[in-house]
């Protein structure tokens, strides 16, 4: 007795329906010069025997494979998350899935990951790079053959297009503002000082505190909550502490809230606190956090629509994708201001 094919190949496909290859294989790719009743006889063989194209032998003869790359520090990072959210929401649009690769910052782990994606032939890859000033990664993007768009951090002497926040002009913003509360000795607690968001908010800072006559009291150890108490306990414990807090990542802002907390420093009675990056609970806890908001979703939305607009036009252009002209977009943040600086939580 003969079994049935567990799967049915193209040419079957076109047997059972009465017509040749070419036809079935129009038929999958849109139905451009077929009948009607063709395609319609061709698509009910197509579902009676649960046909699905190769995507292997596809992919050998250059067809694009729907998928699109995106390789961030981290998916339980709120931030990358919510890029990643919107980044999939246009794939999808696109009729593309979203392969995803957290590096945790690990420049080896980041070019394995983007090996690993021009190996399965990725259409497209959106990068948020562990060293923006990597050469070997520039390298191996300016020579991919599939469009690059770097997000949240550009790629430093690349061709390479970028969506970034303007966060020398947010941290600029947020010593500004504590400035301009009447504070006198800001503290800048950071970590993470190699990479580019940090470099830019560590020099708005710096700027900002110079032209007000204020030292600058900057502090870069901060990686954890330990860290963060040591930090704390250090400053408070010192014959000049700070009056004010300026925090340039969520983790640090939330390490620094609970080490204040525990050590029953009131906020902002004894210290105002200031942070880069809002969060879930900011506006919930007491006091309510005040915050440099980033727009984040827009940053994964315009950088997934210009790797699509990238896609089509290497699809159209004799021209590598790696040597299109550079461009970088520049994001605006928004200052939220809530209890912990010292506005009235009715101004947030």
């Amino acid at each position: 007795m003969k079994k049935n094919n567990p799967h049915p190949t193209l040419s079957e496909v076109a047997r059972k329906a009465g017509v040749g290859t070419t036809t079935v294989s129009r038929v999958i790719n849109g139905g451009q010069r077929v009948d009607p009743k063709t395609m319609a006889r061709v698509l009910r063989v197509i579902e009676t025997l649960r046909y699905t194209p190769n995507q292997a032998a596809r992919i050998l003869k250059g067809d694009r494979t729907r998928t699109v790359g995106f390789i961030i520090p981290s998916i339980a990072d709120p931030f990358f998350s919510s890029c990643a959210e919107a980044v999939q929401a246009i794939a999808r649009a696109h009729d593309s899935s979203l392969i995803v690769v957290a590096t945790q910052n690990d420049t080896h782990a980041e070019i394995e990951g983007v090996n690993v994606l021009m190996r399965h032939r990725a259409d497209g890859l959106i990068i948020a790079p562990a060293n923006w000033q990597s050469t070997a990664l520039r390298n191996i993007l300016q020579q991919a053959t599939m469009p690059v768009v770097a997000m949240d951090r550009p790629i430093a002497g690349s061709t390479i297009p970028s969506v970034v926040a303007d966060n020398f002009i947010g941290a600029q913003m947020a010593t500004r503002h504590l400035v301009e509360h009447g504070y006198k000795r800001i503290v800048c607690l950071t970590g993470e000082t190699t990479l580019y968001t940090i470099r830019e908010r560590t020099r708005g800072y710096r700027e900002a505190i110079e032209a007000a006559g204020r030292p600058c009291i900057l502090d870069t150890s901060i990686k954890d909550y330990k860290s963060a108490e040591y930090a704390i306990e250090s400053m408070f414990a010192a014959a000049n502490p700070p009056d004010a807090i300026l925090t340039l990542k969520n983790s640090a802002t939330i390490h620094t809230f609970e080490a204040l907390q525990k050590h029953n420093i009131s906020i902002p009675g004894s210290v105002a606190l200031l942070g880069y990056d809002d969060f879930e609970l900011a506006a919930t806890l007491r006091p309510s956090i005040s915050v440099v908001q980033q727009p984040t979703e827009e940053i994964g939305r315009i950088a997934a629509e210009l790797l699509f607009e990238r896609m089509l036009d290497s699809q159209t252009s004799s021209r590598p994708a790696g040597r299109s002209r550079s461009q970088q977009i520049q994001l605006k943040t928004r200052l939220i201001r809530r209890s912990s600086c010292g506005c009235s939580p009715a101004v947030a």
